[in-house]
């Protein structure tokens, strides 16, 4: 049994010894039931329950000689405003095994109240492709330990990377059992496209019996509750535990299809609740960032780029800060819509961005430069074309505006991009739309792929960790129409299961039986491989 196996076993006999604790926690929500046991991670404490580490730990942002450690001090994910306004010395350990008796860094980092109480520890020469073991001390409580890693190094061809991809985790519409198989996965590497929390929902510690539009998150305050009730589950903490995260954000953590400085109400003060919203993202990530003084995360830049050896480069975007506003938008209102291409002339405007032009040739000299034999785009939403409608040309496509559908002017650019840089093996990874999908994304998307029409990317799109999508039929239909995606699943949560290898990448589609069942099996809908080489996928 490996290490990793023993912490999530360890954790889980621990966590299912608390339902006591939970159930007293959950009496805020009116229930009183061990139930909330499957969706926290309350650990007790010494001292009169006030344990510190309720959210958590967490590590991300590996580098061949550096990791980030996190954590935030909370007592109470439900009572953040009980915490003391002072900082709070906090002692880190880093060890080579998961007792702690070999230590190769340790420190103290002070958690201050104006971040939360939140600790961001860059933790640097270690040796690259390691396993490392970490926790935190405050007083006389220790944190949970968490399990990550460094990047192998820079020349290095490591023989596999085993990714574990994720995105869209609603609290109101399903437990987080997907996590809880993530961690028992033990990755290497674990990337999250975006909608980590939800701006919405009631604030309480069990599954909810529907969904029900309250409570909906404006200020800072707001947001730190949020993303406090979300860390607090149980195997989403795993998931923290098992392995280094990459991440990035979708709209959801700030509010509904916003487009840079623009939300669906036209409020003319979002960028005020947008700067609050990104300040609470950084508070709850293991994110490497110059760290932004309070007040001033009115633009924050994540787009980054991670190199594993020479096997793959992750280029991870941000589609939503810097785009164009949405093309034809509801009357009165922003945000997205269903449009025909020929009734919306806006779709056309060659100026429209999605990723911004700083951040575009940022991402033309990252694939132009890149040695790695997989050039991994980890960004938010499905780029290959999904029209809703069967068509005979390109202005009859019926197409959603929120995603790259609703920027082909923009993707034409990308796809330009890869084309032109001699990136080998480009590969998109995506979320955002709730299902699973295989695709090949040409340089004309309407077509089939032909010599002509070569094929320029391969895509897999991975279904969300709980929230809702459409009937399977629909998806089908979405599959029959549009000759670049070959697969399409929607009536199950999941989550991607990724095989890097130098010879090929292969995907496992990983379907939960039932997302409102913490203890859920979980099963491979489909897999599918792309093979160095050789654009477009083929079933595994």
């Amino acid at each position: 049994m490996d290490s990793q196996r023993r912490i999530f076993l360890a954790t889980a006999g621990h966590l299912a010894g608390l339902a006591t604790l939970a159930a007293c926690h959950d009496t805020r929500s009116g229930t009183g039931s061990s139930e909330a046991a499957t969706r926290t991670a309350i650990p007790a404490s010494a001292s009169q329950g006030a344990y510190p580490f309720s959210l958590g730990v967490a590590s991300g942002s590996p580098l061949p000689d550096a990791v980030v450690i996190w954590t935030r001090i909370l007592h109470d994910p439900l009572n953040a405003a009980a915490m003391p306004a002072v900082a709070l010395p906090v002692r880190w350990e880093v060890a080579d095994d998961e007792h702690f008796s070999r230590l190769v860094a340790k420190g103290t980092a002070s958690a201050t109240p104006a971040l939360a109480h939140s600790v961001h520890v860059d933790v640097t020469n270690l040796a690259p492709g390691r396993w490392y073991f970490y926790r935190f001390i405050l007083g006389d409580a220790v944190s949970p330990v968490g399990r990550t890693r460094t990047a192998p190094a820079a020349t290095s061809m490591p023989e596999r990377l085993k990714l574990a991809v994720a995105s869209c985790q609603h609290w109101e519409f399903g437990t987080y059992a997907a996590h809880r198989h993530i961690a028992a996965a033990a990755p290497d590497l674990v990337a999250f496209l975006g909608d980590y929390i939800y701006e919405w929902g009631p604030y309480q510690l069990r599954h909810p019996k529907r969904a029900v539009r309250v409570s909906e998150s404006f200020t800072l305050a707001d947001y730190r509750n949020r993303y406090a009730q979300y860390k607090s589950d149980a195997h989403l903490q795993a998931a923290h535990h098992a392995a280094p995260w990459i991440v990035t954000w979708d709209d959801h953590e700030v509010a509904n299809d916003y487009a840079a400085d623009r939300d669906e109400r036209l409020n003319p003060e979002f960028v005020l609740r947008r700067a609050a919203a990104y300040q609470a993202f950084y508070e709850h990530m293991p994110l490497r960032l110059s760290v932004p003084k309070p007040g001033d995360f009115a633009n924050m830049r994540i787009y980054q780029r991670y190199d594993w050896g020479r096997l793959a480069r992750f280029h991870v975007l941000d589609d939503r800060q810097y785009r164009a506003w949405h093309a034809c938008p509801p009357r009165g209102r922003g945000g997205s819509t269903s449009v025909i291409r020929r009734d919306c002339a806006a779709l056309g405007d060659a100026r429209r961005t999605m990723l911004g032009d700083v951040q575009q040739r940022w991402l033309d000299d990252g694939l132009a430069s890149s040695p790695a034999r997989w050039n991994i785009l980890a960004q938010q939403t499905l780029m290959a074309q999904n029209s809703q409608l069967p068509f005979r040309q390109e202005a009859d496509v019926r197409i959603w505006t929120d995603g790259w559908d609703g920027y082909p002017r923009a993707r034409e650019r990308l796809l330009e991009s890869l084309r032109t840089s001699g990136a080998s093996n480009p590969l998109v990874l995506s979320g955002d739309v709730h299902s699973f999908f295989a695709a090949e994304i040409s340089r004309y998307p309407t077509r089939a792929a032909s010599k002509s029409n070569q094929v320029l990317a391969s895509e897999f799109c991975g279904t969300s960790i709980t929230s809702p999508s459409r009937p399977q039929k629909r998806t089908e239909e979405f599959v029959a129409i549009n000759p670049g995606i070959k697969y399409g699943k929607s009536d199950q949560r999941g989550f991607m299961l990724l095989d890097v290898t130098p010879e090929k990448t292969t995907a496992h589609f990983q379907a939960l039986a039932d997302v409102h069942d913490a203890g859920s099996g979980i099963a491979t809908a489909a897999s599918f491989v792309v093979r160095n080489g050789r654009a477009g996928v083929g079933k595994a």
